[in-house]
């Protein structure tokens, strides 16, 4: 007997198509736009992607490339167990959490820090799919206490490059045109205290590119570095150095002149030849891969095995190097740093001297 809606005389509801609640956990966030009861026009339609441009720039680029793979994989995970990320379930997400910190097989577990980030990956991800997720909710909030208190280990910290360190590391850069850039990447992200991320996305000039995060001004006696950082805008002074090799305004100013940079990003490409500068912006991941390189040439840490020694620096090495050299009050370099609190400057401080302040003896002990 034929019992669709038609032939019933009542209007029935069909069934709900798979993953019509949620759709699909692969589907990219709803746009911005205006109120669907609102009648469209062209005036909305500009400020609908005016608005969309700003929420681009709510969050950096490598956070949304961070977020965007903590939902690749927690949505796979999901796929390979039967389950669909859509709605939110908190006892969905305490299980994917409990995985990280203990999976099965040949998997390597995530470190405390690492689960915290994918969770707030997670977290973005379904706040931007109009959906909320309760991180306070039990099934979430005891499985991460428990990984906390069970896992939790101190920070591992990268080594500081101290200054006889950097010399070192100068010494192995050829004197050509990437040797120039090189040279000056490493003098001013030591002497700015400066992450990888704020080095290359400084340009030649205020507001020359849109994807600009500072722009830095040459004067008689340094280089004055005005930078987006993650606490928002801060002025980085840079003083001239003793001498030229080991002076990063000296370097700054070496490639500038010689790779005729007068507009857009300050660190750019270098063609194959190695003797014209391009105009592509370098990644981040250039001055990680310049510190590892540098360090290894300069034979730094020979006791070491050569893969522990690659482990043992990165860019944020160049950031320590200075917080540990620098022997000045500890609030010029934690303004250096652009950091809110001295506890944050004091992480950096590798060899700084810790019981130059003895309690014990003030308290008359």
């Amino acid at each position: 007997m034929d019992r669709s809606p038609k032939n019933s005389g009542r209007l029935t509801k069909a069934p709900p198509e798979p993953r019509e609640q949620g759709e699909s956990p692969d589907r990219e966030p709803d746009p911005i736009a205006p109120p669907a009861h609102v009648a469209g026009s062209g005036t909305l339609d500009r400020l609908a992607e005016t608005a969309r441009d700003y929420a681009r720039q709510a969050v950096a680029t490598n956070t949304l490339k961070a977020y965007a793979r903590d939902w690749a994989q927690f949505t796979r995970w999901c796929r390979m167990r039967g389950a669909d990320p859509l709605p939110p379930s908190p006892e969905l997400v305490g299980l994917h959490i409990a995985d990280l910190a203990a999976p099965r097989g040949k998997a390597r577990a995530l470190s405390v820090a690492s689960i915290e980030r994918r969770l707030a990956g997670i977290g973005w991800n379904y706040a931007q799919r109009g959906e909320r997720l309760d991180r306070k909710d039990r099934h979430i909030a005891t499985v991460l206490a428990g990984i906390r208190r069970r896992h939790a280990r101190p920070p591992l910290q990268k080594e500081a490059l101290l200054p006889e360190d950097l010399r070192a590391m100068l010494a192995t850069l050829p004197h050509d045109l990437r040797g120039l850039r090189d040279r000056a990447i490493l003098l001013i992200g030591f002497a700015g205290g400066l992450r990888r991320s704020e080095i290359v996305c400084l340009d030649h000039g205020r507001e020359d590119t849109p994807d600009s995060g500072g722009w830095v001004e040459i004067l008689e006696d340094g280089a004055l570095i005005t930078l987006r950082g993650k606490t928002g805008w801060r002025e980085v002074e840079i003083a001239r150095g003793s001498t030229d090799p080991t002076c990063p305004v000296h370097a700054l100013t070496q490639w500038l002149h010689y790779a005729r940079i007068d507009f857009g990003p300050l660190f750019v490409a270098v063609s194959r030849n190695g003797r014209k500068a391009t105009a592509d912006r370098l990644s981040d991941k250039h001055v990680a891969r310049l510190v590892k390189r540098c360090a290894a040439e300069a034979g730094l840490r020979p006791e070491l095995p050569v893969e522990e020694r690659r482990r043992l620096y990165s860019g944020h090495s160049l950031r320590a190097g200075l917080a540990s050299s620098a022997e000045i009050d500890e609030r010029h370099i934690q303004k250096q740093l652009g950091h809110a609190s001295a506890e944050m400057t004091r992480r950096y401080q590798r060899r700084r001297d810790r019981f130059r302040i003895n309690l014990t003896r003030a308290a008359g002990l």
